[in-house]
């Protein structure tokens, strides 16, 4: 849809702040033209003449602008009725200071606004400070062209979308869409209740809705000594007075969570009707003794631990330790002393690494004392967790290494440039030349650690130029044949439309040299070594290992060996410097780190995939 936007908004601005001023602008000029004709003359009366005629020529300036925009708003009013007349959706349009120029048949069915003059009265009953809402919205859709706002009601939730739409103008929509896919948990007899993002009440299944009666209807907050704490016993104001209730706290995908209120006793009689709902429930929960034995689980938390039964099993045989004893973990919660805090645990299972939340709170079954675990999946937070610092390691790696590299690179220029001039004042024949020779030799090894020193710390001064890398290759192959030897063939496989790349010739040469060198000599017998290169086309973000791949034209280069492979153990490790699995003398450890360095500084990404056996 398309409105009138060939109004110069500034001057609509500027002509919709004078409007109201008009009529007394043009009675000013009047006044003045009076006041010069009876003036007896001189300057005085060209003055007034001339203050009158530009007050007169502003009085009319702002009549056509004023005409000219209501002229726009008319058409865009027109357009809007084309546009949303028959839109299920609230829409609106409106002018400066939220003036509503059309509101839609379906705007004014649902918010009741026939006869509102503003958005602001149209939607007032629908926000608290709905005035302060519209026009913050309002101002960043004109700043940025659109703008979006949801707010959670227990109905639904309401999505605000406002476009610019030429000189003061904004279109509205207005969109209430259900909160939640799905229908609300039941839980049997154990009340359920759905909050928003904010914590105001969404939802309630049939138990929850017997537990809060007339509460329930009017939206009251029903835990009121401050929020609820998911794992803990909390008191929870009911239709029949305070109650204390188990609460544990299951969040969704949406931004909402169900949050199930246990009841945090029960006697011999009530026992057996509280536990019978334990395994439908959605939340992972355990029932414990309170020596560690697991007395009862349900459906999600027998997956979640990767085992079939929860008979004949203690705590220890799922659970690490949290890293004290289990015994005064588990005392300390069946005393509800105030040591007790969630706790961050591996779970023992061989198929996959995963990590649990727990809190324990206790409880009573049949006079007896137990704990409720209430478990939840925390392995995405801890392998974000060790993504961290893993980066803030490498990060403090590379900046040492810069550091080291650019001091050290000071006095291998000294030792240089000195044993050049001893190499000058010495002859060939002479008995201090070889030794010479030796010094300066390994002073440029050295020179060469420092380069790649600098690449893995990023502050190499790069050179790019855009290039082909067939031609690369091809110059360089020779060179790679030498280096991986007679029991080693090497292979080259090219896209015959590969697309010409940006980067620094020489260090793409270094990347190459380094990884075949690494495939070499992953295959002491011999073997086959592949480079292959390919066009790649990324639609949406590649999300692989800590790196995110933005969507993009990308040419990729492919080194294959079917060598030893990497174990699983090292794939972590390789980038970081010295680090290498080869015997003492036989390697440095910096050259996929060097690898690592120049592809980050190129804009690049480099990836691992091996299998032990099979070749990387």
């Amino acid at each position: 849809m398309h409105f009138d936007t060939a109004d110069d908004s500034s001057l609509n601005r500027a002509a919709a702040q004078l409007r109201p001023r008009g009529k007394a602008i043009l009675g000013a000029a009047l006044l003045f033209a009076a006041a010069g004709l009876l003036a007896g003359g001189g300057l005085a009366r060209l003055t007034f003449i001339l203050t009158s005629v530009l007050l007169a020529l502003v009085a009319v300036w702002i009549s056509i602008m004023v005409r000219r925009t209501d002229r726009a708003d008319r058409a865009a009013v027109r357009h809007a009725a084309v546009f949303a007349g028959n839109d299920p959706v609230p829409v609106a349009l409106t002018g400066p200071d939220l003036v509503l120029l059309y509101a839609n048949p379906a705007a004014v069915s649902s918010f009741g606004g026939e006869g509102e003059t503003t958005l602001t009265g149209l939607l007032d009953a629908e926000f608290a400070n709905a005035s302060a809402f519209l026009f913050d919205l309002e101002h960043d859709a004109r700043t940025r062209g659109a703008a979006l706002r949801e707010v959670d009601r227990p109905d639904g939730r309401l999505s605000i979308t406002v476009h610019r739409a030429g000189g003061e103008r904004c279109l509205w929509r207005i969109d209430l869409k259900p909160v939640h896919d799905g229908a609300m948990v039941q839980g049997g007899d154990v009340p359920v209740v759905r909050l928003g993002a904010g914590g105001e009440t969404l939802g309630l299944n049939d138990a929850a809705q017997t537990l809060f009666g007339a509460q329930a209807e009017t939206g009251e907050p029903f835990c009121p000594h401050g929020d609820l704490r998911a794992g803990h016993i909390n008191r929870i104001l009911t239709e029949s007075g305070l109650s204390e209730r188990l609460v544990a706290d299951w969040p969704r995908e949406d931004g909402t969570r169900d949050v199930y209120l246990f009841p945090a006793t029960a006697s011999a009689e009530t026992a057996p009707d509280g536990w019978a709902f334990f395994d439908s429930l959605p939340v992972p929960l355990l029932k414990l003794s309170r020596d560690g034995r697991l007395l009862l689980s349900n459906r999600p938390s027998r997956a979640l631990l990767g085992i079939d039964s929860a008979e004949g099993r203690r705590l220890t045989d799922v659970l690490e330790s949290p890293g004290r004893p289990l015994a005064d973990w588990l005392d300390d919660a069946v005393a509800g002393r105030g040591t007790v805090q969630a706790e961050t645990v591996r779970v023992r299972r061989e198929d996959r690494e995963v990590f649990v939340q727990v809190v324990l709170t206790p409880a009573l079954d049949e006079g007896e004392a137990v704990l409720i675990a209430v478990l939840h999946d925390a392995t995405k937070f801890k392998s974000l967790e060790a993504q961290f610092v893993q980066s803030q390691k490498m990060q403090a790696i590379g900046q040492l290494a810069g550091g080291v590299a650019h001091d050290f690179n000071n006095l291998l220029t000294a030792i240089s440039g000195h044993c050049d001039l001893l190499l000058l004042r010495h002859e060939q024949d002479d008995g201090d030349y070889a030794d010479l020779v030796q010094i300066s030799q390994n002073a440029n090894r050295a020179a060469a650690l420092v380069n790649q020193l600098l690449a893995y710390s990023r502050k190499q001064t790069l050179r790019p130029r855009v290039m082909d890398l067939r031609e690369v290759l091809f110059d360089l192959t020779h060179l790679l044949n030498r280096l991986v030897g007679e029991k080693i063939t090497l292979e080259v496989v090219h896209d015959p439309e590969l697309w010409a790349v940006r980067a620094d010739k020489r260090q793409l040469e270094q990347v190459l040299m380094n990884l075949v060198v690494n495939a070499r000599d992953a295959m002491p017998e011999g073997g086959e070594i592949t480079l292959t290169t390919c066009n790649r086309v990324l639609k949406e973000p590649l999300r692989r290992d800590r790196a995110v791949v933005a969507p993009g034209r990308y040419v990729a280069v492919t080194v294959e060996d079917r060598g030893s492979g990497i174990a699983p153990d090292h794939l972590d490790k390789i980038f970081e410097p010295f680090f290498t699995t080869k015997r003492p003398g036989d390697g440095t450890g910096l050259g996929l780190s060097t690898v690592y360095g120049i592809m980050k500084q190129t804009g690049g990404f480099i990836f691992v995939d091996s299998t032990p056996g099979e070749g990387t």
